[in-house]
């Protein structure tokens, strides 16, 4: 078992595939966002027996997570690869785990990686950066990869998703940092006056009858959104909302688009 020092501040990492951040130190409370492999947080504060508040270093969310699932992170920074498949094995000696989409593979170097001095074999595929890519069709790409997953609250992963998850995972493989959640992912980027002038791969944004922002999807050609509700989905969306035909009828409110590839 590792032992923390009683340090805050302290930085730490998760060799474990998804791990849950809650809103309150116990594992009834409501799952707030996920930590992926070989993510890294840093230590706010303790509490007896074992739980930890923690501020994810991707995106500065914070919230609860049992130290169990964590070990200090000792190593100095690689660059890291990030992983673009939905779901793939790691190995470690006789041991494995999955790696999911966005999760963090430091000195990748084709074929191992290394985390937190332990020496994983990882043969799917694998980003340091876009390599002259067009970022909207990688995003495209790559949420299209999501079809059908389920929504999950907080979840951050092909095991289920929310929707600003799906649109950050995605984001983060293109090279870009998020925020955890929609209302404050509105707030990155460049407007788009209109919707007849967005492109591939922009966010759109949905409000309630209140003006607040409550769901995000990523703009694909021809009149068209993924997003996750219920599942992640492919929807038409024109500049009054989202119109989901299994039901024939608008389900979500466009507020704003923004650009941020």
């Amino acid at each position: 078992m590792w032992y923390f020092s009683e340090d805050i501040m302290e930085s730490v990492i998760t060799r474990l595939s998804v791990c849950p951040i809650r809103s309150h130190p116990d594992d009834a409370s409501e799952m707030v966002s996920q930590l992926l492999f070989g993510e890294r947080a840093e230590v706010l504060e303790r509490k007896k027996p074992s739980w930890i508040r923690i501020r994810c270093l991707h995106d500065g969310y914070e919230g609860w997570m049992d130290q169990k699932q964590l070990e200090p992170y000792k190593e100095e920074d690689k660059p890291r690869a990030l992983c673009i498949d939905t779901l793939e094995p790691v190995f470690c000696d006789d041991e494995s785990t999955f790696a999911t989409m966005g999760a963090e593979l430091p000195g990748y170097d084709g074929m191992t990686a290394t985390v937190n001095g332990w020496t994983y074999r990882f043969s799917g595929q694998a980003l340091f950066g876009l390599n002259g890519m067009d970022a909207a069709d990688l995003a495209e790409r790559l949420a299209r990869k999501l079809l059908n997953v389920p929504y999950l609250w907080g979840g951050r992963s092909p095991l289920g998703l929310d929707c600003s998850g799906l649109t950050q995972v995605v984001y983060k493989c293109c090279g870009i940092a998020l925020p955890r959640d929609s209302k404050d992912q509105a707030g990155i980027g460049e407007v788009v006056d209109f919707f007849e002038q967005s492109q591939t791969g922009d966010l759109a944004f949905f409000s309630k009858e209140s003006g607040k922002i409550t769901h995000v999807g990523i703009i694909l050609g021809e009149k068209k959104i993924i997003h996750a509700s219920g599942k992640v989905r492919i929807d038409s969306i024109d500049h009054y909302g989202i119109f989901n035909r299994d039901i024939e009828e608008y389900t979500h409110r466009l507020k704003i688009i923004k650009r941020v590839i």
